[in-house]
């Protein structure tokens, strides 16, 4: 196993994970003509809901520790996993690093983020905006021709590999149309909502955090459930303090700045993040514009 994965064996999980939801679509492909509306209609709100899983989860610990030691392998992997969720892993692993250089920061005096997809882009008067409207529009907001040059500047390769993968996935469509369009007029919005689901869980990870103290970007929920499902996204207050921690160690980074956290006001809900806005304890309002000097001071 040492041989094959590059961080840990545990990533054997993930990994395999990752294969079984590019297995999962293709078999509603394949029985798609032979289940019953009713059976449809569960199986592609479980698709749903796996894409956000799948992003947050497994993607997502693949761009900050890539599980195999053989690059090919993690090529494969990336393809694999951009034409089971439809968008371009190299191009999310450029969004996601600027994720972290920003980490959910507020507009600049020319409205600007670094984080692309900061809760506070596109929000008013330093505000987070109305989690409906980054939830619907998200999707829509990113921009591949600027992705690809941002990826070209650091490495040409990846940023034609990312093409590849969008046009993997585009090419499955076509042809999907040609064979089924009727599935593809199914899989088209269950496809449309799973991208939403991740957005919303995207946003109730930093909703209440404090984009000014670095302990306190992100907000985390510990619900056991969740994070042994989602891979420990829950730990998300930690990731952002340490975006390498391998997922399996999450909660002794967690138990080793346990205290650090509660002097900075690390926000942490009950729910998992995509059920967020159902925590008893919701703030009406994200941070203040100016952060207080008792938070500050916590810093």
């Amino acid at each position: 196993m040492k041989k094959i994965f590059a961080y840990s064996p545990w990533d054997a999980v993930p990994a395999l994970c990752g294969l079984l939801h590019f297995c999962y679509l293709a078999a509603l492909f394949i029985f798609f003509k032979h289940l019953p509306l009713w059976a449809l209609l569960i199986l592609g709100f479980i698709y749903s809901v796996s894409i956000s899983w799948n992003i947050n989860g497994i993607a997502h610990n693949f761009i900050h520790n890539p599980f195999f030691r053989w690059k090919p392998a993690n090529r494969a992997f990336s393809w694999m996993l951009s034409v089971t969720m439809g968008f371009s892993q190299t191009f999310y692993e450029l969004v996601h690093n600027r994720h972290h250089q920003g980490n959910s920061d507020r507009p600049d005096e020319d409205g600007d983020t670094v984080d692309w997809l900061s809760i506070y882009r596109h929000g008013h008067d330093g505000e987070a905006e109305s989690a409906w409207t980054y939830t619907f529009f998200g999707y829509f907001r990113d921009d591949p021709k600027v992705i690809f040059n941002e990826i070209k500047k650091r490495n040409a390769f990846n940023a034609y590999w990312g093409c590849i993968e969008i046009a993997s996935w585009v090419s499955l469509c076509i042809l999907g149309f040609i064979v089924n369009w009727r599935f593809m007029c199914f899989y088209l919005p269950f496809y449309y909502f799973g991208h939403c689901l991740s957005y919303l869980n995207g946003y109730f990870l930093h909703y209440g955090g404090n984009p000014d103290v670095p302990l306190a970007w992100g907000v985390s929920s510990y619900h056991k459930l969740y994070n042994w499902l989602w891979f420990y996204n829950g730990y998300h207050a930690e990731h952002h303090f340490k975006p390498r921690q391998h997922w399996t160690k999450m909660v002794d980074l967690h138990n080793q700045i346990r205290e650090q956290q509660r002097k900075a006001g690390v926000r942490v809900i009950k729910p998992p993040h995509a059920l967020g806005f159902l925590d008893p304890d919701l703030p009406d309002k994200s941070r203040p514009l100016t952060p207080s000097s008792e938070v500050t001071a916590g810093a």
